[in-house]
């Protein structure tokens, strides 16, 4: 079994908002530390309403680096964009988004994101599952979970549409000082069971250090799964 706990929620506005709450003060603390904090977002409906409540509690955003855990290989006004959801949700005017270049197709876009992240520390990422079990863009017995090298790597033949896409590895979302994974409804219920398992790559999430990490997740996903 892993050693995740989990932060049971009544439903999905409360998990949204202890999410929210406990990203906006791990950010405070970096930015407290260091004048600036860095942040790893996620796509997909489940953030949506923790990005809108971020966008009160963290002000203007001065300081704050926004990256992405993943992105679809699409320029960057299709509604398919991570970056573009971000922009439209998380309302951080004097925040720096690094936007991962999509449209290059996944080994350039790949490989340009991987320059532009470095060797930065991400002091907070928000994750999620699917109902399959993927995180970021790293699915279940998929290859890229074998990889290690890049922070950043190519994703083809995804299992989920679109097909091409970029992700962080496992590796660099690992080293991320503090991950939350926010998973809600009861469609990710049998994701969360397995994440909750025991560790391995058919629940990619479940290979993440249980000690830098912060579960929450509302009672429709939690199911029958221990808490």
């Amino acid at each position: 079994m892993s050693n995740f706990k989990v932060q049971p929620c009544e439903d999905a506005e409360a998990a949204s908002q202890l999410a929210a709450t406990t990203i906006a003060d791990l950010i405070s603390v970096a930015l407290l530390a260091r004048g600036e904090a860095h942040l790893a977002c996620s796509g997909g409906n489940t953030p949506v309403r923790t990005y809108e409540l971020l966008s009160e509690l963290l002000g203007d955003g001065d300081g704050v680096q926004l990256w992405l855990a993943d992105e679809r290989c699409v320029g960057p006004d299709d509604t398919e964009a991570n970056s573009l959801l971000l922009e439209q949700t998380l309302k951080l005017p004097l925040a720096t988004l690094h936007r991962a270049k999509g449209e290059l197709g996944p080994e350039a876009a790949a490989a340009d994101y991987c320059e532009q992240l470095g060797q930065t520390v991400i002091d907070v990422s928000l994750l999620g599952l699917g109902p399959d079990g993927h995180t970021a863009s790293l699915f279940p017995n998929h290859p890229q979970l074998a990889l290690d090298g890049p922070r950043v790597l190519p994703v083809h033949n995804s299992p989920k549409p679109p097909p091409e896409r970029v992700t962080m590895s496992l590796p660099a979302l690992s080293e991320v000082t503090n991950s939350v994974l926010l998973v809600t409804g009861a469609s990710k219920a049998d994701a969360l069971a397995l994440t909750l398992g025991d560790p391995g790559p058919q629940a990619p999430a479940s290979l993440l250090p249980a000690e830098r990490m912060t579960l929450i997740a509302d009672a429709a996903a939690i199911g029958d799964s221990a808490a």
